[in-house]
């Protein structure tokens, strides 16, 4: 037996045991990517070095064996820099994307691969449980999000984008026409959080602390929870019943609800915060921005808001016959084509850039259009003019574009003596909303008169208070972006609670570059719309517009998807380690090989873009398979891994027996679901007793016809065991 000292930890050995199962066996972890039980060492990766005292060289600890005496550090700076380089040079070679970019261009990070390619299977209440992982109003999200996630949707430059915002719908629909899926609570907590602002950020952080196991109770001034769902968003668009079901899946949970409370009279931060542990500031912005335009003081000129908030009310407003709308985003063609429902005869929608820099969605314009809003672009309001006191029209001046500003759109500017006079009943300003400031008098603003909140933590000046959504830092935003905003604060204030610091760095991930995917060879296939009543029905009424996806249809377009994100990305072990260290593969970047493949058989997907060349699958295939079915063609960076002569796998030996796809570590080699009901992987392990030259043990083994493939080195059961680890892997027949 030896003795060492592993990270200042003193441990005996048997004599041959390498540095790296001396300090896996004492609970120390050291990265490799290219070392298995089942094969011979063999050192590729340069991931698993290690300093030891005396020795000038970093050692291979997967090669390397301990020796009396020995002192190993297995994260000294030395070895951090030696690892953070080979992670790069393997990085900068690995072509795949770890997460689809819908996913990532979601602010609430929401996995809309998983979630689509589950609704393709028809596995609808799955599909739900992901979504409501980040999103607990699917069904009133998926209505009304502007959908950045299907502006970055790949399948829009073969043909169109996937609706990826009905599909949430659709999964969130056929669950509450069920009985709705309530997650599973924690453990109560005893701690207690107040959460002000009922809407979509409140509403999400509550839902999420609730489940912590939290006691959360809501306060809100409306009449009832919802916020700008509710009231900036009009019916025809998303109806409150709708809204009603999920808000009470909520209630459900546990938490309580308080309607009809404002902050500033019928209670203050401080004395919520007394009463509480926590208390998040969720307000949303309330007030109307203003045009500063000369006139606007005058009788029947609304804010946006204001406005819908009016409407939603069922208030009395009256609008007349012809109305202005000044703005260009989406509530301004909300309030346009809730004016047309209202029975105003002439609608317009004054904007002063052109359609092509608008910010609304299309289909809302599309739509407002259909119904017979009129368009006036190039245009903008420079005084509004009365009679009476009330407004009777709008002076606009001609606009023409210019260079592009900080938006990156084009600059609108007046033609000099151009402008065109409008007569009008009322005007709707839609430009913009913000926090109405006196509401939050004991919180630090920012600048621009927003609560000013750290990024990261959501923390405010005052400590054990939060704040998230429309009214802090950058003001009003998405729904969606909120909703992540409050996802996020959640886990900020479970650490809070707990006394811990929450993980502020960004974890590294891989990213495909999109110039180098060819997008031509996709099979064209067009996106299924969801059923819309035609203008002259809808117009007249605010009954939904879309009726949403069949069952059939939405399995249809949930197939279109490309699957652009990782399948492994749960379980992939060169993401595992990149994400450990600080790195920047672009440091290495040279032109990228093309190796995808397209010869995958009916169980095993070959993807040779995201090998790292570790070499595990040919050596698996070969040393414990006896078959050599895959090995290394090429040299240097053109190097890959490939049948011999580049055969599909079907002309090979290959038995499938997906002993490759379990031990590659990258997402190379992945299993098709028929590999997965014949072959038993990962998961499916047997545990025996095994006796050798008298020498019994309990193992974890995996047989494939009859043969044990795979003898898994688990510490629970073959760390105390009677037999060494080469005794244990010549159980390998």
């Amino acid at each position: 037996m030896l003795n060492l000292t592993i990270n200042g930890k003193n441990i005996t050995v048997e004599e041959g045991t390498t540095i790296l199962q001396a300090a896996k066996d004492n609970g120390i972890y050291i990265p490799t990517l290219c070392y298995d039980d089942a094969v011979k060492v063999y050192g590729a990766c340069g991931l698993c070095v290690v300093e030891a005292e005396g020795i000038p060289k970093l050692l291979r600890s997967c090669s390397a064996k301990c020796s009396e005496g020995m002192v190993v550090n297995t994260e000294s700076k030395r070895v951090v820099q030696s690892r953070k380089i080979a992670m790069e040079l393997l990085m900068s070679a690995h072509d795949g994307d770890c997460v689809a970019p819908c996913q990532l261009n979601c602010p609430a990070r929401t996995d809309c691969q998983g979630y689509v390619g589950l609704i393709a299977n028809g596995e609808y209440e799955a599909a739900l449980k992901l979504i409501k992982n980040k999103v607990s109003l699917p069904a009133s999200i998926g209505r009304v999000c502007p959908h950045p996630c299907e502006t970055a949707c790949r399948r829009g430059k073969v043909d169109e984008a996937i609706n990826i915002a009905q599909l949430k719908a659709f999964a969130a629909d056929m669950d509450l026409n069920s009985d709705s899926y309530l997650p599973e609570k924690n453990a109560p907590t005893g701690k207690k959080i107040a959460i002000i602002g009922g809407g979509p950020a409140g509403l999400t952080a509550a839902y999420r602390l609730a489940v912590s196991g939290h006691e959360v109770t809501v306060y809100d001034m409306m009449e009832k929870m919802g916020g700008m769902l509710r009231y900036g968003i009009p019916q025809y668009r998303l109806p409150k019943e709708v809204l009603d079901k999920e808000i009470a899946i909520i209630e459900k949970l546990g938490v309580k609800m308080i309607n009809g409370v404002k902050l500033g009279k019928d209670f203050t931060i401080a004395s919520l915060k007394a009463q509480n542990d926590a208390v998040i500031v969720a307000v949303g912005a309330w007030k109307s921005s203003s045009m500063r335009t000369p006139g606007e003081e005058l009788d029947r000129i609304y804010g946006g808001i204001d406005f819908l908030r009016a409407v939603a009310l069922k208030q009395e407003i009256n609008i007349g016959d012809k109305v202005v709308i000044c703005g260009g985003g989406n509530t301004a063609m909300d309030a346009c084509r809730t004016a047309v429902r209202l029975g105003a005869k002439e609608v317009y929608c004054v904007y002063r850039r052109t359609r092509n820099e608008m910010p609304a969605e299309d289909i809302e314009i599309t739509e407002a259009e259909e119904e017979g809003v009129q368009f006036k672009f190039l245009t903008n309001p420079i005084s509004f003019n009365g009679k009476d006191g009330n407004v009777n029209s709008v002076t606009l001046q001609l606009m023409e574009l210019g260079e592009p500003d900080a938006s990156g759109r084009r600059r609108p500017v007046a033609i000099e003596g151009k402008t065109e006079e409008l007569d009008v009943d009322s005007v709707i300003v839609a430009i913009g909303q913000k926090l109405v400031n006196e509401d939050v008098s004991e919180l630090k603003l920012t600048d621009r008169g927003n609560i000013e909140a750290d990024i990261d933590t959501f923390k405010t000046n005052i400590e054990g208070v939060f704040a998230i959504g429309d009214a802090t830092n950058r003001g009003a935003s998405i729904a969606i972006e909120a909703i992540g905003e409050a996802n996020r604060c959640a886990l900020s204030i479970d650490a809070y609670l707990n006394g811990e610091d929450i993980e502020t760095r960004v974890p590294y991930i891989s990213r495909r570059d999109e110039e180098l995917i060819d997008f031509q060879s996709k099979e064209k296939c067009p996106a299924r719309k969801p059923q819309v009543f035609p203008a002259a029905e809808r117009k007249n009424n605010f009954d939904e517009v879309c009726l949403g996806y069949t069952e059939e249809d939405a399995k249809a377009e949930a197939s279109r998807c490309l699957e652009c994100g990782c399948k492994e990305y749960y379980k992939c072990k060169l993401l595992s380690v990149a994400q450990r260290y600080d790195i920047h593969p672009e440091r290495f970047k040279g032109e990228m090989p093309q190796k995808y493949t397209a010869d995958s058989n009916e169980f095993i997907e070959r993807n040779s873009a995201k090998c790292i060349l570790c070499g595990l699958c040919v050596r698996s295939c070969k040393e414990v398979m006896n078959i050599s079915a895959i090995g290394l063609l090429g040299r240097g960076f053109k190097t890959e891994v490939a049948p011999a002569f580049n055969l599909p796998l079907d002309q090979t030996k290959c038995t499938n027996c997906g002993l490759c796809v379990e031990l590659c570590p990258t997402g190379a080699l992945t299993e098709k679901s028929a590999l997965k009901k014949q072959i038993p992987l990962k998961e499916e392990y047997s545990k025996e007793t095994v006796t050798i030259d008298g020498k019994q043990a309990e193992v974890l083994v995996s047989r494939y016809d009859g043969k044990i493939i795979r003898v898994i080195p688990n510490d629970e059961v073959s760390r105390n065991s009677a037999l060494s680890r080469e005794e244990l892997k010549s159980l390998i027949k």
